[in-house]
């Protein structure tokens, strides 16, 4: 991680307001937020199912991450592993995991699970680099 993160703090959040980082989280009880995470502004995380960001993710600004969907009724845990990125503008559904050190392109819809160490992007999703 880059010099930025020397002087991290867990981030204080509370239900439904943003935190001075200007994201939010519904149902915060369900998010378990890991070490070194970077959430860029205007993301919208609902943790209603479980969501789980480990350590050093980075998330892009204005994404949307929805452990329940109220349109289809689908519904489970969000996992992203450690040193996955996702980009802005992303979506990621309910019941996907995004696997360890896997970058996801902005602007992509995330529907399914994804694995370790490759490069996805589109919408919906592909993954278009293995290692």
């Amino acid at each position: 991680m880059s010099e930025r993160f020397s002087k991290w703090k867990m981030p204080v959040v509370k239900e439904g307001v943003p935190t001075k980082y200007n994201w939010v989280v519904q149902n915060k009880k369900g998010l378990k937020l890991g070490h070194k995470t970077d959430i860029g502004a205007f993301t919208y995380i609902n943790a209603k199912n479980g969501v789980t960001i480990a350590a050093e993710v980075q998330i892009g600004s204005h994404c949307s991450i929805y452990s329940v969907s109220t349109i289809d009724g689908k519904a489970g845990p969000v996992v992203l592993k450690k040193n996955c990125r996702i980009g802005s503008h992303c979506v990621v559904l309910p019941g996907v995991t995004v696997g360890e050190n896997t970058v996801v392109g902005a602007m992509s819809l995330v529907n399914k699970s994804l694995p370790p160490n490759c490069v996805a992007y589109g919408v919906p999703v592909k993954v278009v680099k293995r290692p």
